[in-house]
């Protein structure tokens, strides 16, 4: 394993100065000589040093079209004067050629080769590369072959080009079997890095190029991955769209100009480094094709819709998932990863927002994309090359490792095929640990975001939700935060109830706790005139309830709209802050609005009591899991002695605990321990016991016991061993744990009375708010026990599953067209259970696979190379689209 040290090479640099430049330049080595010079604002330099460096008789700027009106003329005017200057009767010629990857082709390159020989250019002529990695490419093409090859000048005009491309001698056209098949490796003489060049880059095109910088850093300095993980916001206002004004600082222009220096020599270092060790890729130099085999594959089918760094960033993400499912990393470094890349809007799958505007109706199946890899310039033979990461800042190894197609498929694949798991004579002994909890992680986030001080979070979840939470409180808050552990530990530098508005929306995608919660923070927000949050989400969140939460908060003087459906997301909230006071809200349909309005109450401008009202309050002891929280952050909230209902919240700052340990979820764990009950085998969850302050919790000793199941509980252990049959329950309360009641479903379409021919029934009620979660849950498990061939029907507040008559192996049937999720991770890893539960070499498609990520990113590795099921990757095209019935 290559590891992780701040102290991990890099090139050497030196400082030099530049006539007519305020900014001292950074000379870079590569190869053992100086080879790049960044700086700012060094035209006359470059003009006089390429005449130094190279003197010709003639030189060939070769640009495109979209280059060329900004940036040619200066260049040209400054090679002419220097050349005037020496006496020099040299010709200076320029080329300019369309722009964009479809014009890197035979047919380009030999027009400028022509017309290279009719313009009488011989081999004692000069290339300058004036523009993007196309041109770069290209034009560093054409001087390694014209005339058995002439020199090279690379001038990048992109941060793409700067940090990539234009470093290592990397020259080549693309073809149509794929990019950059036919090629040389052509140093260039010297490298000249203008940042001026990038004022007038468009910020898409500068976001594209920080997938590349956050590509080096992912694989060889965690201290500048933390610096990109922080400094999103301020970095992407260095791009053209959010440049300097006039009016702007001498003091903001010059830090801005050396953030981004820092951020641009930094990755420039790194790739000097690599290609000095390794000019001809044999070894270390295919470290820095992480994400490029994924991502190349995407960028031959979405070209030129979508950008290099775009499909690369998707690629970064597939390849540390299949680093993943090897062992090689954990969840914390694929939600670093994701969530770094999303920070700079970049997409993080082909079923990204982004990607489905930009490409519409183009789809990357899986067959096609292994296809596009077999003929992938880095492969040897039929064996796929990835680089493959264990950790931030490090790779299992130091070269790219081989791949088999099957694991490569698995990993692509947005469906999964889950095997039927056969019985053994022996009992099978598994222990296993769950994910963080997401209700306390989300939690955790606000009270340490809002709180003053440090506090180390350990055993954070690592899912979609959080990272989303994440994302939001560092808009909003502006919190820093760097990981310690190995990325156990989340380290939160609190803002103390600083708010503001943020410059972007709040995106929560589906996830509901981020939503409501972040509503009544938002509306903390005193600052920012004529400014307001927009907070929003995917189709599904804009479906979910929320109007009893604004109900409340505008009947307190916050200023709140809805921006489409009346009582659902979108929101435009105005920064008005939370007056406080009596504050009357309905919590019969969710206990988030109450935890919602809890942990932010401390920072309204008087204390807050909160009276619930309406029908009866669900989920309670979430609601308590809240007020224990807020103790440990230092506000004690109170119950009224009189009535139950009401809460009094004092004013004040949460102060943040040095450490706080996040237990894991619980619901979470329902699922191993339901799958020791499915298959016989002994399951223990190593960090889930009868001390957690989660209702589900109770899962194992009110459900799986009275099934039949052998339980054993300690403080902080569940061990379980299924039985040989499992007996129905006629009727359990699971209001206390609500969120179990699909495991719980799943587990009784096994159920049987053991009388021949006659089903059990199992009845569940006390779950009525599980119809306005991810999506209508009950609903939802009527239709897919139906595919299964279990009959189910919704109850007033519940379900009733009629369990198959005799053994389950025999009586379930394949569910045509695969299980459709609604997006929704319960539904997914439920179902996989019951998959488990069917006949000997029954297979059963999921379809969704990526839902689990919510709460589980790592599910489908954890049922396969913990538990012992196995799994297979399959891509059923518009299959999901015939699976779905309304579940409304």
């Amino acid at each position: 394993m290559v590891e992780t040290t701040s102290a991990k090479p890099k090139a050497a640099t030196r400082q030099i100065s530049i006539e007519g430049s305020a900014t001292p330049a950074h000379v870079v080595q590569v190869l053992g000589a100086d080879s790049v010079t960044l700086g700012h604002g060094m035209t006359t330099h470059i003009a006089r040093q390429i005449i130094q460096i190279q003197p010709s008789s003639a030189y060939l700027i070769g640009t495109d079209t979209n280059i060329a009106p900004l940036h040619l003329e200066q260049l040209r005017n400054a090679l002419v004067a220097a050349l005037a200057e020496i006496g020099s009767t040299a010709r200076v010629h320029a080329y300019v050629i369309p722009p964009g990857e479809t014009t890197k082709t035979r047919e380009t390159k030999a027009m400028i080769e022509d017309w290279m020989l009719e313009n009488k250019l011989t081999r004692d002529s000069c290339i300058l590369a004036l523009g993007g990695g196309v041109i770069g490419d290209l034009f560093g093409f054409v001087a390694a072959t014209f005339m058995r090859g002439v020199p090279v000048f690379q001038i990048p005009t992109t941060l793409l080009a700067m940090v990539d491309s234009s470093i290592g001698g990397k020259t080549a056209i693309d073809t149509p079997a794929g990019k950059n098949l036919i090629g040389a490796f052509h140093q260039p003489r010297h490298i000249f890095m203008d940042l001026a060049y990038l004022r007038t880059l468009p910020r898409r095109e500068f976001v594209n190029g920080m997938a590349e910088v956050i590509k080096t850093a992912a694989i060889w300095n965690e201290d500048d991955f933390t610096l990109l993980e922080n400094g999103a916001e301020e970095i992407l206002g260095l791009s053209a769209d959010n440049s300097s004004s006039s009016s702007d600082s001498k003091q903001k222009s010059e830090h801005d100009l050396k953030l981004l220096i820092q951020v641009v020599l930094g990755s420039i270092q790194v790739k000097a480094h690599v290609v000095t060790v390794d000019e001809k890729e044999t070894g270390l130099r295919g470290l820095l094709n992480y994400g490029h085999t994924v991502g190349h594959a995407i960028e031959a089918i979405l070209t030129p819709e979508l950008l290099h760094g775009e499909c690369v960033a998707m690629g970064m993400v597939r390849e540390a998932e299949i680093a993943r499912h090897l062992g090689y990393v954990n969840d914390v470094v694929i939600g670093r990863i994701v969530r770094v890349l999303q920070a700079y809007g970049l997409p993080v799958s082909t079923e990204d927002k982004k990607v489905l505007q930009l490409a519409p109706g183009k789809h990357c199946s899986v067959d096609q994309l292994l296809d596009i890899m077999r003929v992938d310039k880095k492969n040897q033979g039929d064996k796929k090359r990835m680089v493959m990461l264990s950790g931030i800042g490090s790779t299992f190894e130091p070269k790219a490792s081989f791949i088999s197609d099957n694991v490569i498929r698995k990993i692509l694949s947005p469906a999964m095929e889950v095997e039927a798991v056969e019985k053994s004579g022996a009992v099978k002994e598994v222990k296993i640990n769950v994910p963080g909890s997401k209700s306390i992680s989300n939690r955790a986030l606000v009270l340490a975001a809002l709180g003053s001080g440090v506090c180390r979070l350990e055993g954070l979840l690592h899912s979609d939700d959080v990272q989303v939470m994440l994302d939001s409180l560092q808009k909003l808050v502006g919190i820093k935060y760097t990981w310690e552990d190995n990325g156990d530990t989340l380290v939160v530098e609190g803002g103390a109830g600083k708010l503001q508005v943020p410059h972007s929306e709040i995106y929560l995608g589906n996830a509901g706790t981020a939503a409501r919660f972040l509503t009544t923070v938002c509306c903390l927000v005193r600052a920012g005139e004529g400014k307001i949050t927009t907070v929003t989400g995917n189709s599904r969140m804009k479906q979910r309830p929320i109007g009893p939460l604004v109900d409340a908060l505008s009947s307190n003087g916050c200023d709140l709209a809805y921006l489409e459906s009346q009582g659902c997301l979108p929101l435009a909230i105005k920064p008005t802050g939370l007056k406080g006071g009596h504050v009357k809200l309905s919590a019969s349909i969710s206990s988030q609005y109450v935890s919602s309005i809890l942990l932010s109450a401390p920072y309204a401008t008087n204390p807050v009591t909160l009276e619930l009202v309406g029908d009866a309050v669900v989920s309670k002891p979430y609601i308590d899991m809240t007020i224990s929280m807020m103790k440990s952050f230092g506000i004690h909230a109170t119950q009224d002695a009189s009535n139950e209902n009401i809460y009094h919240i004092p004013q004040g700052v949460y102060k943040n605990p040095k450490e706080y340990l996040i237990e894991a979820d619980a619901s979470s764990a329902t699922y191993p321990l339901a799958y020791a009950a499915i298959t016989g085998t002994k399951v223990t969850v190593t960090n889930i016991g009868a001390n957690s302050m989660q209702g589900d919790a109770e899962f194992a000793v009110k459900v799986l016991r009275p099934m039949g199941c052998t339980v054993e509980q300690t403080a902080t252990q569940t061990t379980v061993q299924g039985p040989a049959r499992l007996a129905p329950i006629p009727s359990i309360d699971m209001e206390t744990m609500t969120d179990a009641f699909l495991t719980a479903s799943v587990l009784a379409a096994c159920a049987s009375t053991g009388v021949a021919g006659e089903k059990g029934i199992t009845k569940i009620h006390g779950i009525s708010n599980q119809r306005v979660k991810e999506c209508n849950r009950i609903a939802a498990m009527v239709e897919q026990l139906a595919k299964f061939g279990v009959h189910a029907n919704e109850l007033p507040d519940g379900i009733e599953i009629h369990g198959v008559a005799g053994d389950p192996k025999s009586a379930l049937k394949t569910p045509e067209g695969g299980v459709f999720c609604y997006d929704d991770h319960r539904v997914a890893m439920s179902f996989s259970l019951l998959a488990c539960a069917r006949g000997s070499g029954s297979k059963s498609v999921i379809l969704e696979k990526k839902c689990v990520e919510k709460t589980w990113p790592a599910w489908w590795d954890a049922l396969e190379n913990i538990l012992g099921g196995k799994v297979h990757g399959v891509d059923l095209t518009g299959h999901g689209a015939a699976g779905y019935k309304s579940s409304k």
